[in-house]
Order: structure tokens, then C-alpha cells, then sequence
């Protein structure tokens, strides 16, 4: 049995829903997915393509002869991967409505994972609310905070 979740892009031009088994994500470190999200890692839930619905139709990425990535051609979120010859995707977990869900069970691209960010917990933490030129900005903008 599978609960039903949602998400989409940052503006919201791309949703989608798909049926979720289980909370089990991963971490990929590959050189090609640190440079299609501009960070040092995607976290990515596998789940059956055939599966997701789109509620307004992502752009696809022919990101090497053997996959494409779904992204929003209106804001550029970057939604997933696919293998061209599979029957499942990967979803970017951040992607997701309520991606508190996932837990990561493994890593994968390891030989160019950036291991200086894997546990960066004893760093300090500061919130949104602690940086008053940043509220300011909201403020004047929206009038509130972004959720």
C-alpha cells in the first residue's frame, strides 16, 4: 500500500503526485548531478515512472546518452533523473510538498563525494529570523516571511 504525496517546482508551474511506498531516499555524489543541481549532492527518492502524474508538463534534459532530468522551463528547478531505459525515476526529495518523509539510506557516486560536507552538524546554525537585513527584505516584499 502506498500514501500519495505531491510537489513541484519553485514557482509552481510543474506538480506532480506519485505513490510512495516506503521513505527510503539517497544521496547521489556524481560529478553530473553536483553540477545539475549546483550543490555537492542530490537527494532523490526512486520511484515507478509510470507512476507519476504531471500536472503541467516538465521540460526533459538529455543529461548524457543514457538519462534526461525533468526541470521546470519556467523557473529551472531541477525535478529528477531518468535512465532512458527504465522503469523507475528518481525524484529530487527537496522537490517534495513534505520531503521531512525520506530518510537516506545510502550513498551513491562516492568517488567524487565531497567529504568535508557530509556532517556539517558542530557548525554553527543561524534562522531565517536572526539575519534582520534579510527580514527586512521580506517584509518590504511580502509583508511575512516565506514559509
Amino acid at each position: 500500500m502506498s500514501d500519495r504525496m505531491t510537489g513541484g517546482c519553485q514557482c509552481g508551474a510543474v506538480r506532480y503526485s506519485v505513490g510512495i511506498a516506503d521513505d527510503d531516499a539517497y544521496l547521489c555524489h556524481c560529478r553530473m548531478c553536483q553540477r545539475a543541481a549546483g550543490n555537492v549532492s542530490i537527494a532523490f527518492k526512486t520511484v515507478p515512472r509510470a507512476d507519476v502524474v504531471w500536472d503541467g508538463e516538465p521540460g526533459w534534459y538529455a543529461s548524457s546518452p543514457i538519462a534526461k532530468r525533468p526541470f521546470c522551463s519556467r523557473c529551472g528547478t531541477p525535478l529528477g533523473f531518468a535512465y532512458d531505459d527504465s522503469e523507475t525515476m528518481d525524484l529530487n526529495v527537496a522537490t517534495f510538498d513534505d520531503p521531512r518523509r525520506f530518510v537516506p539510506r545510502h550513498h551513491f557516486g562516492i568517488e567524487t563525494r565531497l567529504d568535508q560536507w557530509l556532517d556539517t552538524s558542530a557548525l554553527p546554525g543561524y534562522r531565517l529570523e536572526d539575519s534582520p537585513a534579510t527580514v527586512e527584505r521580506w517584509m518590504k516584499a511580502i509583508g511575512k516571511l516565506p514559509d
